[in-house]
């Protein structure tokens, strides 16, 4: 992961943590909570790809597990988000730029889901029985929900600020800025193979020798 994406990465997390704990986990809504982490981590791995949302999933899970008031088990959370973030950065689109707002609603649609059942699965393991008592079909309902209705308020924005504050200088003049082999690599190579390659020279006689049969 380039270090220019980590300030507005840290800084997005923070924003979102701050939404889920003091704005969204005190409205009291029935069934699961509005998950805004998720949302952040699956708008900046559609820009960063697999390996920048796998790392920003896992420390922003990371973060929302040491966070107060959380009572569940450490790294439970971040583990969750670490794999969401992947499973996001491979859907990345071309120059993470989404060319429909379907496309990345299902993708948030998907990974409610999955991060829901995911989490309780792990609670399950660790001896955390809360969604058998609350019901998983309807945590899993009420957070493809939430998710669903916030989704075109937060994962444009973050995904237009990942793009624009998170893009490396030197690679960007490369053109090679989304992590991938860009059009500035190629176009400099061909520049100095281009340079390079000199004029030929054909083999000339000189004269008065004969070429020998």
């Amino acid at each position: 992961m380039r270090l220019a994406r980590i300030p507005v990465s840290a800084a997005l997390i923070l924003i979102g943590l701050i939404l889920q704990v003091s704005v969204f986990g005190r409205l009291q809504l029935p069934g699961a909570t509005p998950d805004i982490l998720l949302l952040v981590v699956i708008g900046l791995a559609l820009v960063y790809g697999p390996t920048g949302g796998c790392l920003v999933g896992f420390f922003a899970g990371l973060v929302a597990d040491l966070a107060p008031p959380s009572d569940h088990a450490i790294g439970r959370y971040a583990l969750v988000l670490c794999l969401m973030g992947y499973a996001a950065g491979l859907l990345r689109p071309d120059h993470g730029r989404q060319r429909s707002v379907l496309s990345a609603l299902m993708v948030v649609g998907a990974a409610a889901i999955a991060s829901t059942l995911l989490y309780a699965m792990v609670g399950a393991l660790v001896g955390d029985t809360a969604a058998r008592h609350v019901g998983l079909g309807g945590l899993v309902i009420s957070a493809l929900l939430y998710d669903l209705l916030l989704a075109p308020f937060v994962v444009p924005v973050v995904m237009l600020l990942g793009r624009r504050f998170g893009r490396d200088p030197v690679t960007a003049a490369d053109g090679n800025d989304e992590g991938g082999p860009g059009l500035g690599t190629l176009a400099r190579y061909r520049t100095t193979r281009e340079v390079s390659s000199g004029p030929s020279y054909k083999k000339r006689r000189m004269p008065g020798f004969a070429r020998r049969p």
